[in-house]
């Protein structure tokens, strides 16, 4: 009780923040209740979707479903198999303890892109099994000494364990030797390459299962993974992609993929439309008939580990093992204690391997050996700031993959401006068919007109609108992802004495449509970050509701207002989703689009963090650019202040060539959009 009094008072201090940054004075349209509409919608459609998602009952059945869901997963991951790529070992460190040896390596997992890792290499000849460690999300990965302690453990108890710094952390972070999170803005833009964080972990983690297999000392039918949180996460797919993984134990990561909807979790445990085709007790049977051990913690604060939520899970998978006659196979273990991977739950692991890996013991948990850890210097593959350069970070990674697919669109003479548009649609994943289900009329107030907008889809859109007081038929739809509140009172008034209608908006997510819980949950995350991974998981993207909710009113104003021209003003995050929606829709004659990225190409990692997690938009660098999006929108488009994706300004000569870019493919696609670049005045 205590706990909901604390968690309302909250989102009532963050409701009056809101208001008190406001930048004008424009009245509200929806009541004053703190009620996340957004929120529940979301978690509602997650509880549907969670009943429906039923795995198959027999073994016929059961092996169709599996195949398919492999290879959803391989498509939405974006996950990679390369058996034929070298590994190409390499050895920068040793370090003898007693009853094992540590070195440090690096070595290839996809081409001409290496990952940092360290050996944990039992005394004596073997082969020993082998066990891939997977790392959490802490910045400094492989290093951080709880990590370090699992390898030393299994080593002592005879297994070779390979612990790779997860994609994005430990030393393959920005800049060598400065620690950062891999996840947020930066891993999520992974995704506008068509890629996903995700994907990468699960590339990397198969690759480590080969380089394990390829040791002399490693007996390759005997494979284990392990990890915790996001390191668990990693070795529930690791075990469900990878057929050579023989016995898996997942800790403190385990839940339903309904308790992930707006709550707190990392990017890397994002599955885009995971939610439109399979819940997680579908991936946990994917284990099956090879061995699972599931961890939880009962004092875990993040309720999707929560007991309960893994036991739902647990229960539902436990039937496909029962198929393959292996119910044994599959277990369960809640600690007394909070998240992590503490020397209790290391202790079980060791016993379950030594069962399943070994053929020893009942499972029983083993008691520990004393452990010496090493210093994080000693671990490091190179000296910080000196490293190959084979081993890529994010920035590096999508600013190259993005530059070549954006050589690609501008290589490209033969496009199809009609194919584009359904392909851009697709990617928005735009619902053609929605129709506004109702709208109410609100009294009026100091001036302004105001209705409830509810789509199809029982989404609401706050309208405000006010007429010039002339004849002019023209509109202007001004929305702002911050909330209409922090628009300036003199853009408003400047379209006013130029004789435009106003009509200001709250797009799903902003404004008194806004989700307080995605505020809270978020933290110091970007903004969106609950929102945004919420919406990817259950087959929505932000960039196409707003499209969706652009469109509607457009189509509203022309409909119910008469409206001749419409221009759409907009910023940031939302001045994609005008200009998808000037492609896709049929009424926006012009946009004003301010501080626009002009292209989806990474730039700077400093930065990241100037647009939100809902400026992302998976595969549209392989669709084509902001520029080609642009040339298909055959509007007038005025770009104010644009800037790189990561809010970086840009210099004359950058302003310069995004220009001749813009021509190119204008005129490539031959509508005659108009556009123009105006730069921030030095």
């Amino acid at each position: 009780m205590k706990t909901n009094i604390f968690i309302t008072a909250l989102i009532l201090i963050i409701a009056v923040n809101i208001n008190l940054s406001a930048q004008n004075s424009l009245p509200g349209v929806l009541s004053d209740e703190p009620t996340d509409l957004t929120g529940q919608a979301l978690e509602m459609e997650a509880a549907k979707a969670n009943k429906s998602l039923q795995i198959p009952g027999n073994m016929e059945e059961w092996l169709s479903f599996r195949n398919e869901l492999k290879e959803f997963l391989l498509e939405k991951t974006g996950a990679d198999r390369f058996p034929d790529l070298p590994l190409d070992y390499h050895e920068t460190g040793e370090h003898k303890l007693p009853g094992l040896t540590v070195k440090n390596i690096y070595f290839q997992t996809r081409p001409g892109v290496y990952a940092t890792a360290n050996l944990y290499i039992p005394d004596g000849s073997g082969p020993f099994p082998g066990v891939v460690t997977m790392m959490g999300h802490s910045s400094n990965g492989k290093l951080y000494d709880v990590y370090q302690a699992i390898g030393h453990s299994l080593a002592l108890n005879g297994y070779v364990s390979l612990h790779i710094d997860p994609w994005g952390a430990g030393e393959r972070t920005t800049v060598h030797g400065q620690f950062e999170y891999h996840g947020a803005n930066l891993g999520a833009s992974l995704m506008n390459i068509g890629e996903t964080l995700m994907g990468m972990q699960i590339t990397d983690n198969m690759r480590a299962v080969d380089m394990l297999c390829s040791l002399p000392y490693v007996d390759s039918n005997k494979i284990g993974a392990t990890g915790a949180s996001g390191g668990g996460n990693q070795t529930m797919w690791l075990a469900a992609m990878d057929d050579r993984v023989k016995a898996a134990v997942p800790v403190v990561s385990v839940g339903t993929f309904q308790s992930y909807i707006m709550n707190s979790n990392c990017i890397c445990e994002t599955l885009p439309d995971g939610l439109t085709f399979t819940e997680e007790a579908g991936v946990l049977g994917l284990v099956a008939p090879r061995a699972l051990k599931i961890c939880n913690g009962m004092k875990d604060s993040n309720k999707a580990f929560n007991p309960s939520e893994m036991l739902r899970s647990y229960d539902n998978a436990r039937p496909v093992f029962k198929l393959y006659n292996a119910d044994e196979n599959l277990s369960y273990q809640i600690f007394n204690k909070p998240h992590g991977y503490w020397p209790e739950i290391r202790e079980a692991m060791l016993g379950w391997f030594d069962l399943h890996l070994k053929g020893t013991g009942t499972g029983a948990p083993k008691k520990e050996k004393p452990i010496t850890l090493l210093s994080e210097e000693e671990l490091m593959i190179f000296p910080a700031g000196n490293r190959n350069a084979s081993v890529k970070s994010t920035a590096e990674f999508c600013n190259n993959r993005g530059n070549l697919l954006s050589q690609s669109m501008r290589n490209n003479k033969s496009i199809n401006p009609s194919k584009k548009i359904e392909e851009l649609k697709q990617l928005l994943k735009l619902n053609e068919n929605l129709t506004i289900n109702d709208c109410r009329e609100l009294p009026v107030v100091e001036g302004w007109q105001r209705f409830v907008i509810e789509s199809a889809d029982r989404r609401l859109i706050p309208v405000l609108l006010k007429t010039s007081g002339g004849r002019s038929s023209d509109f202007v739809i001004l929305f702002d992802p911050a909330g209409k509140s922090n628009i300036e009172d003199n853009i408003i008034d400047n379209h006013l004495k130029s004789n435009k209608n106003i009509c200001v908006v709250d797009l799903w997510g902003t404004g008194e449509v806004n989700s307080p819980t995605d505020n809270l949950v978020s933290g110091r995350l970007p903004q969106f970050h609950t929102l945004g991974r919420s919406a990817l998981w259950l087959g929505h993207r932000i960039q196409g509701i707003w499209t969706e909710q652009i469109n509607i009113t457009a189509d509203w104003l022309k409909k119910n207002k008469n409206a001749g021209k419409i221009t759409v003003e907009t910023f940031k995050d939302g001045t994609t989703a005008a200009l998808f929606a000037a492609v896709t829709g049929k009424n926006i004659s012009s946009l004003i689009l301010n501080n626009a990225p002009v292209s989806y190409i990474f730039d700077d990692p400093s930065t990241v963090n100037y647009f939100s997690l809902g400026i992302h938009l998976p595969g549209i660098l392989e669709w084509g650019d902001i520029s080609l999006a642009a040339a298909l929108s055959g509007a007038e488009i005025n770009f104010v202040n644009p800037v790189s994706i990561s809010g970086r300004e840009l210099s004359d000569e950058e302003i310069n060539n995004y220009k001749g870019e813009f021509i190119l493919m204008n005129n490539r696609i031959g509508k005659k959009s108009r556009i123009n670049l105006t730069a921030a005045k030095k």
